[in-house]
C-alpha cells in the first residue's frame, strides 16, 4: 500500500511534490501519463487498484489556455473526465482525492478577491473544462479538495517566468499586458500546500476539512509588473533587461479571454488548515536563478 498516489508528477507542481514536499515516511508514488492515462477508466482502476493509496493528488492537466480554444475535445477528456475517473476509483477505493483547480473558472469581473463561494462563470474553454472537472470530483466524491490556484511558475515545465527570460535574451524590448491584475504562485509553494492537507487527512480522515479552497501567492500584480520583477532579478545577475512596455488586453489579442481579476482569497484555507499565502518575491528569485544557471528543464 502506498499513502500518496501522485498523478502528473512531472508537470510544475508534480516535480515539486516528488522533491521532499512530503514529511519523512510517508510513501509516496508518483506517475505520469506513461504510468496512467487518466482519461482511460480501465488505467485509473488499475494503477489506484495495485497502490491502494489513502489519498490521490491530481496534478494532471491540460494548462495550454489558447490552444484549448481549438482542441475543446482534448481540454475536456483531461480537464473533466480525468478528474472524473480518479474521483470515482476514488470512492470505490476508500481514498480521498486532492486536485488542482484554477482561477480561470471566474470572469474577472468582481472588484476584489474571489471568495470560494462566488458564483463561477469561465470565460474559455480552458476555464470551462477545469470547471466541469470540479464538478464531476463534488458528485462522485466526499472525501475530495479542490485547490484553486493562480499564475504558477517554477523550476519545471513551461510558465510565464521562463518565456519572459527567453523573450529577454532575444529582444530589447518587449509589450506585456498590464490591466490583467492576478496572484503569481510559486509550484513549490502549492506542493507544500497539498502536502500539508495530504498528511492532514493521512492522520484523521474524519477530522479533515474537505471542500474548495483558494490558495495563491501574494502580492497581486499585474503581468506587466511581474515580467518587470522576473527581469529586475535578471539584470543583477548580468543578464538582459529589456524595457517592458504596458499595454492593454485589447493591444494584445489572443484566441481566448482572460479575466481581468485573478485576484483570489485564501482566508477560508488560512483559517481551516493555517497555510499562509506565500510571498512569491523570494520564490522568484530562486527560480530566476536556477533557469538562468541552466539547472532546470
Amino acid at each position: 500500500m502506498t499513502d500518496i498516489l501522485v498523478v502528473g508528477s512531472f508537470g510544475q507542481v508534480g516535480n515539486e511534490l516528488m522533491d521532499g514536499a512530503f514529511s519523512r515516511g510517508v510513501t509516496v508514488y508518483g506517475c505520469d501519463r506513461d504510468g496512467c492515462d487518466i482519461t482511460d477508466p480501465a488505467s485509473v482502476e488499475s494503477l489506484v487498484a495495485q497502490h491502494l493509496p489513502a489519498v490521490i493528488v491530481n496534478a494532471a492537466a491540460y494548462t495550454a489556455v489558447d490552444k484549448a480554444e481549438s482542441e475543446a475535445e482534448f481540454a475536456f477528456a483531461i480537464n473533466r473526465d480525468g478528474p472524473a475517473n480518479l474521483a470515482r476509483v476514488a470512492a470505490r477505493h476508500g481514498a480521498a482525492l486532492l486536485h488542482i483547480s484554477t482561477d480561470y473558472v471566474f470572469d474577472g469581473a468582481k472588484p476584489g478577491p474571489y471568495l470560494e463561494s462566488d458564483p463561477v462563470k469561465p470565460l474559455g474553454i480552458y476555464g470551462r473544462s477545469k470547471e466541469a472537472g470540479e464538478v464531476m470530483i463534488r458528485a462522485a466524491l466526499e472525501r475530495h479538495v479542490i485547490l484553486r490556484t493562480a499564475w504558477v511558475f517554477g523550476r519545471h515545465g513551461q510558465n510565464f517566468v521562463k518565456t519572459m527570460l527567453r523573450l529577454g535574451s532575444e529582444r530589447s524590448e518587449l509589450k506585456v499586458v498590464a490591466d490583467q491584475l492576478g496572484c503569481p504562485t510559486p509550484a513549490r509553494a502549492i506542493a507544500l500546500a497539498l502536502a500539508t492537507i495530504a498528511e492532514r487527512i493521512l492522520a484523521d480522515r474524519d477530522a479533515a476539512a474537505y471542500g474548495t479552497f483558494h490558495f495563491v501567492g501574494t502580492p497581486p500584480i499585474t503581468w506587466h509588473g511581474f515580467a518587470e520583477a522576473i527581469f529586475a532579478i535578471a539584470a543583477r545577475h548580468g543578464r538582459p533587461a529589456p524595457i517592458v512596455h504596458a499595454i492593454g488586453t485589447a493591444d494584445y489579442p489572443t484566441p481566448a479571454r482572460r479575466p481581468a481579476n485573478s485576484v483570489l482569497s485564501t482566508a477560508a484555507l488560512e483559517a481551516r488548515y493555517a497555510i499562509q499565502p506565500p510571498d512569491w518575491r523570494a520564490e522568484l528569485e530562486r527560480v530566476v536563478e536556477a533557469v538562468l544557471g541552466g539547472l532546470v528543464a
